[in-house]
């Protein structure tokens, strides 16, 4: 069976004003050929106006067209690239993942604590949930975790307590599974059910995670402050783990940033596919892993040696 086509957006950390800000790669796994299909600095998508986007993140597909999310906005392409449409909300604020169920599509707005649930043959945004630490010296670690839902198509009221901007939680990844809404963030040490039948904790994870959800019985992760992809199960025992794709030092450029603005070997973006785990780092890289065939991965490509290039979404190509 030959190895799929994955959509990988990307994110160019540290860039400046009038650079490229990322964009968007089509990559054939099999054969290692890849081209970029949408720059953020396109004519079509101008920097005045997009907030404070950096590039492109969460994919979607719906009835034929493509829905890419970036910041503050939703654009929509045809499978061409050719821009369609685009939705913007005043509570959708640097989305990270985003997650097509049926004919709603769930965004992470990591600026808000919120995950934003949009209607997209309505293009409508029907519903928002908010998941925000709040200081409480009565509970273990003087924080508490109050979750509460809101209408992101009409204005904050006392009828409509939708949230003020602030990341306490840096809710970055979303997920639906038999019914569930399930979130996750950098600074959350769980997988959270937010709605629908399995509220609650589902299991827990490190902090410093991406693209954190259910998988199978249990959880699959990128572990992005360990570089390590981790599959577990619900009680946090890990089954398997996969290494971050990393290179020598002098083939990369930009290696003069610090850290913790841009580093090789930083994880986001992952799909799988039958017993197959396929995972974005930095820079620019996706790699395929096999389950039950060691740590490594069977077949890695590379479309810049530039460590500001960060994936972040990923995606299987459906046309």
């Amino acid at each position: 069976m030959p190895l799929p086509t994955v959509l990988m957006t990307d994110v160019i950390r540290s860039a400046h004003q009038g650079a490229s800000h990322g964009g968007a790669y089509l990559i054939d796994l099999e054969s290692g050929a890849h081209r970029k299909v949408l720059d953020w600095n396109t004519a079509d998508i101008n920097w005045e106006g997009r907030g404070e986007g950096r590039g492109l993140r969460g994919i979607a597909f719906h009835a034929g067209l493509i829905h890419v999310a970036a910041s503050d906005e939703v654009f929509v392409f045809d499978p061409d690239f050719r821009p369609v449409r685009s939705h913007r909300n005043e509570y959708l604020r640097h989305c990270h993942e985003t997650f097509l169920d049926a004919d709603t599509l769930l965004l992470t707005s990591t600026a808000f604590d919120s995950v934003l649930w949009f209607h997209v043959p309505s293009g409508t945004f029907t519903r928002g949930v908010c998941l925000r630490f709040y200081d409480d010296p009565k509970v273990p670690g003087g924080r508490r975790l109050v979750s509460h839902a809101f209408d992101p198509s009409k204005p904050r009221s006392g009828d409509n307590p939708a949230p003020e901007r602030g990341d306490t939680c840096h809710i970055n990844s979303v997920w639906v599974s038999d019914g569930t809404v399930y979130a996750c963030g950098t600074s959350l040490n769980r997988i959270l059910g937010i709605d629908g039948p399995g509220r609650g904790v589902y299991a827990p994870v490190p902090t410093w995670t991406h693209n954190a959800r259910p998988y199978q019985d249990g959880v699959i992760y990128n572990s992005t402050g360990a570089e390590h992809v981790i599959i577990a199960d619900r009680s946090g025992v890990e089954r398997e783990r996969f290494h971050a794709v990393t290179y020598d030092r002098a083939t990369l450029t930009s290696t003069d940033l610090p850290a913790d603005y841009a580093r090789q070997g930083f994880l986001r973006g992952l799909t799988t596919v039958d017993d197959l785990v396929i995972v974005g780092s930095s820079p620019s890289t996706v790699s395929v892993y096999q389950r039950g065939k060691g740590p490594e991965p069977i077949r890695s490509v590379n479309v810049s040696r530039d460590i500001r290039n960060s994936p972040h979404g990923l995606e299987l190509w459906p046309f």
